[in-house]
């Protein structure tokens, strides 16, 4: 069926000439990039010239897609160098009258072609301690619901808009450049899950110690290379890394704010008091195996 879709595309398009595409080929123990002449098809996008690709010249090209409407995050690729969606970019804003390079995510290890191993992101979402929600007050309790303020709740909506497509992930380079930080440093789009849960008016976890002792917070310098490349324009570096670094800074080392928590004892419960009392199930915020592939012990591990 889905063979039948590709062809019925491929001869209904209008043609407006030819279009070289280098695709890297290859799995974990090595490859390299081989060139593919096809036609050019109006109104197309790269994962339509990949698919044309696999139904006319390279049946065993994998790659890897779901929705190719830019909500599943699953056609995640570099092309010409840049980390982006493939069913999101339009073949007619690429330069023209050269060829087109398509490689899988520098960051994350190669299972085959254009398919990388990102589990290494979801062992890091399992070190985040989960939404928890204070207890209900007595007014909350006879209404049936929490209450909260309409600007509260959209200072943390922003970053449920966060698809998992791992482009933020794959151009820092922190990570991208240094395979070795992989185990100290959580990346942008898990600040951006931290900032989501620490912005959140009824969450009670406090999350800044592990930002800043397990999760490399500080190692970030701020180069808004993550807010470029994601696809759903989420302002990673200014509405999540910038204010989680304020209040690390505050918790740490601002007496004054200190002293004023003191005062008005306003506390929240460290990430190891919440996990041990949380309301909701999940799985435990745990450190991931040494085992797990992507995510090294030691350097060159």
């Amino acid at each position: 069926m889905a063979d039948e879709i590709v062809r019925q595309y491929v001869d209904s398009a209008s043609t407006t000439g030819n279009v070289t595409m280098n695709v890297w080929r290859g799995d974990a123990g090595g490859g390299g990039f081989v060139e593919y002449e096809l036609e050019a098809k109006e109104g197309e996008v790269v994962l339509d010239v990949i698919h044309r690709m696999q139904a006319t010249q390279a049946p065993d090209l994998a790659c890897r897609w779901n929705c190719k409407a830019g909500k599943c995050g699953s056609c995640s690729a570099e092309i010409n160098g840049k980390p982006a969606l493939m069913c999101m970019t339009r073949m007619e804003t690429l330069p023209t009258g050269e060829p087109i390079t398509v490689a899988p995510l520098k960051a994350f290890p190669i299972i085959r072609d254009l398919v990388t191993d990102v589990s290494y992101n979801y062992e890091v979402a399992k070190r985040i301690p989960s939404f928890n929600p204070r207890p209900k007050t007595t007014d909350e309790l006879k209404a049936g619901g929490y209450r909260m303020a309409q600007i509260d709740v959209e200072r943390s909506q922003e970053f449920r808009k966060c698809i998992e497509c791992f482009l933020c992930q794959d151009v820092c380079h922190v990570i991208r450049d240094h395979e070795e930080n992989k185990t100290t440093f959580a990346g942008p789009r898990f600040f951006a899950r931290s900032a989501e849960l620490e912005m959140h008016p009824l969450d009670v976890t406090d999350r800044r110690a592990i930002l800043r002792e397990e999760q490399g917070l500080g190692m970030c310098n701020i180069t808004k290379c993550c807010t470029e490349v994601c696809p759903e324009h989420i302002k990673i570096t200014d509405n999540a890394i910038i204010p989680l670094k304020e209040r690390v800074v505050d918790a740490s080392y601002d007496p004054v704010a200190w002293l004023g928590r003191k005062i008005l004892r306003r506390t929240k419960a460290s990430a190891a008091e919440a996990q041990a009392t949380s309301l909701v199930s999940g799985p435990p915020a745990v450190q991931p195996d040494a085992a797990v592939r992507g995510i090294p012990t030691a350097v060159g591990e």
